[in-house]
């Protein structure tokens, strides 16, 4: 049996049309307002678990990034506290060398002493550089390595203990400071007495010049002398090694974020070209619709009778 087909149904048929057409041209005014295809799970589930996958990932690399970028500043700038103590114990050299020539008055011993007690300071302050609110080389301490009320004793920590580590990929951490006290030492007046490290290399070098021990000086002093340089000269190509690993790092990561970000653009990203077509088929498909609709459904007498 065939049933009689009302107003009522065609009424309601054409309006499911209508607004099956609005919903669509919505969707796609969306899609043009936010430039993406999936703006809600409901528009593609798998697709939006990839980009929820994609945008984890994309966390996680721009987390170890930030370490990196982190450690890379803080070994440049202990790289840059190195070179400025290398230049100034090969000043120190220059004035040990022209001391022990044995061609200087007293006088000249006394000044040039004085010369080297102001570079030994300058060390001792290049020292207790910081970086972002930290002491490069205080280990994990959180004071001036070299303080004036101690002296030449050194006031970090060292070991393990004094490790400063930052995180640059998954598992896999890396140290970015350096125990400077293995250089410098703690002077002649540490817990255990001279350890012969440059700062009581220097002190006794100082030392040495004001009393005229010229034999001293161009003896076990410049020996020591070149030997702690030899030391800081080590320490600064295994911080330069630990900068180029950074680099690499950065470099890696910046080229997993690179594919990443392109894996998510594919996914997430509409075809604005595409999209702007098709808004405009749908616009022109839903103006067409209430255009007929409102032919095909017109009021009567009886309408307005009910």
């Amino acid at each position: 049996m065939i049933g009689r087909v009302t107003t009522m149904m065609v009424a309601q048929s054409t309006l499911d049309e209508i607004d099956q057409s609005y919903n669509r041209l919505s969707n796609t005014q969306e899609e043009l307002s936010t430039g993406k295809q999936i703006n809600e799970p409901s528009d593609n589930p798998y697709g939006m678990s990839m980009i929820m996958q994609m945008q984890g990932e994309l966390g996680g690399l721009n987390a170890y990034n930030g370490q990196v970028q982190d450690g890379t500043a803080w070994t440049e700038a202990s790289q840059t506290s190195l070179t400025n103590i290398a230049n100034i114990v090969q000043r120190a050299r220059e004035l040990t060398v022209e001391a022990a020539n044995g061609a200087n008055s007293q006088s000249d011993l006394q000044d040039t002493a004085a010369e080297l007690d102001q570079l030994t300071s300058a060390i001792l302050q290049e020292a207790n550089s910081t970086y972002n609110g930290q002491y490069l080389f205080s280990g994990t301490a959180n004071k001036a390595p070299y303080q004036t009320a101690t002296g030449d004793v050194y006031q970090g920590n060292s070991g393990s203990a004094a490790t400063i580590t930052r995180l640059i990929g998954p598992n896999t951490s890396l140290q970015v400071n350096v125990d400077l006290s293995s250089v410098l030492g703690n002077g002649t007046s540490g817990p255990s007495g001279p350890d012969g490290l440059l700062l009581d290399t220097l002190r006794t070098i100082s030392s040495d010049m004001k009393s005229g021990n010229v034999n001293a000086l161009s003896g076990a002093d410049l020996t020591n002398l070149d030997t702690n340089f030899n030391t800081l000269t080590q320490m600064q190509a295994s911080l330069g090694a630990t900068t180029d690993r950074l680099q690499l790092a950065s470099d890696r990561i910046q080229s997993l974020q690179q594919a990443d970000t392109q894996v998510l653009s594919n996914v997430q990203d509409a075809d604005m070209a595409q999209t702007e077509i098709n808004y405009s088929t749908q616009q022109a498909a839903y103006q067409a619709a209430l255009k007929a609709g409102a032919n095909i459904v017109q009021g009567s007498l009886l309408d307005f009778l009910k």
